[in-house]
């Protein structure tokens, strides 16, 4: 397979790497269990950095089309069934098609050092600190989701916004990033003792827990958002086309 980089297109480096490796990783030979190249084999086939091609490496380990093994190397997943939504809206849009009014019960800003999880989304390296809003939200007088969000400094967020406006708003306007992306992960599963306190219910109860990962229109990651719904206060719709 002839893999090049245009360095002229006005095309992201990571981004066309990333499409090279969509088509590199439909050879038979790779959906079979091949191992890919190397990263400093491949990065100077493609004549670019280690970093902008783990970018696109991590893009795919996201997906779970790729898997890394340390000391075997990166191969294509075995491939399993999965279901996703058509469409996602922030919980502001979700509350105003439901006719409803949201409130903000509690608002706590910081910077932080990621757990691993977290700073392997965003591909910064250890001790890189983003920043965390945690904010406690609901009806006017039902506080009933507790969202934990973090994001990559790239971005531009200081911590000092108006965080009334709407999240995304506020990326968009004030700093022209725009939200095009979101993969999710949904689990139920027992309240803990903090997030018990924060809604307003006894540990143990059940409670909706939701991972949202949101990615730029250039495919880079910007968000990453964990929100705790009450059970009984949230149903989570999904709407769905046939492929045929």
């Amino acid at each position: 397979m002839n893999l090049q980089i245009d360095h002229k297109s006005p095309i992201p480096l990571h981004v066309q790497a990333e499409m090279l490796l969509r088509e590199m990783i439909k050879d038979p030979a790779y959906i079979n269990g091949k191992l890919l190249p190397n990263e400093v084999e491949l990065a100077k086939r493609l004549a670019i950095s280690r970093t902008t091609l783990r970018l696109a490496i991590n893009k795919l380990v996201f997906e779970e089309l790729l898997v890394r093994k340390k000391g075997i190397g990166t191969k294509v997943v075995t491939a399993k069934f999965s279901s996703k939504s058509k469409n996602w809206l922030s919980f502001s849009q979700e509350m105003k098609n439901r006719g409803m009014e949201v409130k903000n019960f509690e608002l706590h800003v910081s910077w932080v050092v990621p757990e691993a999880p977290i700073a392997n989304f965003f591909g910064i390296k250890d001790g890189q600190k983003v920043l965390k809003i945690e904010r406690l939200r609901g009806k006017p007088d039902d506080p009933f989701v507790y969202f934990i969000s973090y994001f990559h400094p790239r971005v531009g967020l200081t911590g000092e916004e108006d965080f009334k406006r709407p999240l995304y708003e506020i990326l968009e306007q004030d700093y022209h990033v725009v939200a095009d992306l979101s993969q999710e992960e949904i689990d139920a599963k027992a309240a803990n003792k903090f997030i018990a306190d924060k809604l307003e219910i006894t540990p143990g109860d059940p409670i909706l827990s939701r991972k949202r990962f949101v990615f730029d229109r250039s495919g880079r990651p910007i968000e990453y958002n964990l929100g705790f719904y009450r059970a009984e206060s949230f149903t989570y719709s999904v709407e769905s086309r046939r492929d045929y």
